[in-house]
């Protein structure tokens, strides 16, 4: 247990893995040592954003942004310092030092309101459960009839909300505030005055997050007409749409056994799907798939293979639409959406960064529908042969060519498919799809081909220019001074902080940036063991001073150059570089002296003496130059 404010933040950072702190926002491959990702900030379409888990940090090469895992949440969340240690404090149950606690803080809030839709759950579902609502009998009917037992009810947590105004605000009254009742969504201020049950008369579904907690409701309408049909929690401070997914909580291990997820819409789809044996699939919570979600899931599937299940009407093809796109637009830039099947010979450029496949029965019915009439194994078949999603767009296409009669209409539709043929990066296959196409359609491919080419000559992407984020300007003397200061971080050198102080003792810094950094590690030496605890003391320290935090990748990259090296060898990079930053500045010296020289004026009476002075100086500069 942490006693103090600074053993928390130690305590939190040795907890803290920045790999999984990043991939909550940044999907990451792994080369070496090191993963690389697109850049969360700028607008980043090659990874040039790098993650060195050895070192605790992360750097863009092409904005300069760089920093740990705390500031890498502070910069993402736009929190302050304080407020993420206190959140990830939270997160690994460590006590917050009384000096740092804050009163009324939104932890203790949230934890509220954690409590609250935790009780609330446990109501509507001993409800329905124990038949003590007047329409519990009614929603056993219906969710019978959808082939969901008392089994699947327990599992999922299933409820029901009586018709009554206040039947959950009354009883959950007595142990929380109205304003916890009401951010969680529980309840709603009244027109007449006082509060009402949110939901009222319907199937309560509860939704949990990744670890389990209730934190929100999906609720379904028990009675014909009643409107709107699905009502849902709105995003709280324990609950955000867009970032979570119905189902993940039960769906995570099968989804990391299978390495791969489904896709689905509704809340039914994923309860008839886990129930019958299909645990690896989850929906969104009342919104279309976002960014956020796919990133989340990206985490449990190391292939990143997904599955659209939507459904077929034209509504639900859209949402395929949709739902590619977005995941391919989290993917953009770490390699190619896989185009192709085993089937086909594969070269060595065939790397792709995620699978995106399409479960499509022919007999256009949704998930739940279709587990429960036709089966789980039938559907299981289909996930077995679910076609790529370019296949799949492909062969919708070509679905429809007898609906274009005139030759105006064939050449518009004909030109529906060019940009998906066009995305076939490897050539081989792409000509082979080519020559399929032509073949339906009854086209000479030559002309297709010919289509495709001049699309992609008109689409090709310009060079981007990416404007480095540059804040010093790279002098030798000072890329030598940033060269000695880096041995302090060098990892495997068998010198103590304290002997390399000692070779450097003689030096003076003089850039403002590095005489801080160089003062904190002086402060800092007597207190850490090694280099990592080192850097994360020193990030810990510039928390407020960008330019310094700035500073620590590049410290820590050309500590790199000295690992390997024997003490002696060690010990003489330290003194060539000492003698290298003399000699600049022996030279800069003489210069400046040079142009106070020249600037004399003849007529001072003072001026020869000056000169004399000035002259003997330049003297002794030259010799210590030529001496180093």
């Amino acid at each position: 247990m942490a006693n103090t404010w600074d053993e928390l933040i130690q305590e939190i950072k040795s907890r803290l893995d920045i790999v999984e702190v990043v991939s909550e926002q940044v999907v990451l491959k792994k080369r070496g040592n090191t993963y690389w990702g697109l850049c969360p900030f700028h607008k980043d379409k090659h990874p040039s954003f790098a993650v060195t888990p050895s070192m605790g940090i992360y750097k863009c090469f092409s904005c300069g942004e760089a920093g740990d895992a705390i500031k890498f949440i502070m910069k993402t969340k736009n929190m302050d310092f304080k407020d993420v240690i206190i959140e990830l404090a939270d997160k690994f149950g460590l006590e917050v030092p009384k000096s740092h606690k804050t009163d009324g803080s939104t932890k203790e809030l949230k934890d509220n309101m954690l409590m609250a839709t935790t009780v609330a759950a446990e109501f509507y579902h001993d409800l329905l459960l124990r038949e003590k609502s007047d329409n519990a009998k009614m929603a056993l009917d219906y969710l019978t009839k959808r082939g969901i037992g008392t089994d699947i009810i327990k599992k999922f947590h299933i409820g029901v909300a009586p018709k009554s105004y206040s039947t959950l605000y009354d009883e959950l009254r007595k142990d929380f505030s109205n304003e916890v009742l009401e951010k969680a969504g529980l309840i709603l201020k009244s027109e007449k005055g006082g509060f009402i049950d949110r939901f009222r008369g319907r199937i309560i579904i509860p939704i949990q997050n990744e670890n389990g907690e209730f934190v929100a409701f999906g609720a379904r309408a028990l009675e014909e007409g009643q409107a709107p049909k699905y009502l849902n929690s709105s995003d709280s401070l324990i609950y955000n749409k867009s970032r979570l997914l119905y189902g993940l909580y039960t769906a995570k291990e099968a989804i990391r056994k299978e390495d791969a997820v489904i896709l689905m819409e509704g809340y039914f789809d994923v309860i008839s799907s886990q129930a019958h044996g299909i645990e690896n699939c989850v929906a969104s919570c009342g919104t279309s798939l976002t960014a956020e979600h796919v990133r989340l899931l990206s985490r449990y599937t190391k292939s990143r293979r997904i599955y659209l299940s939507f459904d077929t009407d034209s509504a639900g093809q859209k949402a395929t639409a949709r739902g590619a796109s977005v995941i391919k637009e989290v993917f953009e830039g770490l390699g190619d959406i896989k185009q192709f099947d085993e089937s086909y010979v594969a070269t060595n450029n065939d790397k792709y960064s995620c699978e995106i496949r399409v479960i499509a029965p022919p007999e256009g019915k949704d998930p739940d529908e279709f587990v429960r009439s036709v089966g789980a194994e039938a559907y299981k078949m289909y996930i077995e042969n679910a076609p790529l999603f370019i296949d799949f767009r492909i062969d919708s296409i070509l679905k429809q060519k007898d609906n274009y009669k005139t030759p105006q209409e064939r050449a518009q539709y004909i030109s529906s498919i060019i940009p998906v043929l066009c995305e076939i990066k490897n050539t081989i296959i792409r000509a082979e799809y080519i020559e399929s196409v032509s073949q339906v359609l009854g086209i000479d491919s030559s002309v297709i081909k010919s289509e495709v080419e001049s699309y992609e000559r008109a689409n090709s992407p310009k060079p981007e220019r990416i404007v480095k984020n540059v804040t010093k300007s790279n002098s030798i003397l000072q890329k030598a001074q940033k060269n000695l200061l880096s041995v302090f971080l060098v990892p495997d050198n068998h010198f103590s902080f304290a002997q390399i102080n000692e070779m450097m003792s003689d030096v003076a810094f003089d850039d403002k940036i590095l005489i801080i950094v160089k003062s904190t590690i002086d402060k800092s030496i007597c207190t850490v063991n090694n280099v990592k605890e080192l850097i994360e003391h020193l990030y810990t320290e510039f928390v407020d001073n960008a330019e310094a935090q700035a500073l620590l990748p590049e410290l820590i990259e050309h500590a790199q150059s000295y690992r390997g090296l024997s003490d002696e060898e060690f010990e003489n990079a330290i003194h060539e570089m000492i003698a290298k930053i003399n000699k600049c500045k022996h030279i800069e010296e003489a210069k400046n002296n040079k142009e106070l020289y020249k600037g004399i004026d003849d007529n001072d009476p003072e001026a020869l003496k000056l000169q004399i002075q000035l002259r003997d100086k330049l003297k002794k500069i030259r010799q210590k130059s030529e001496m180093n």
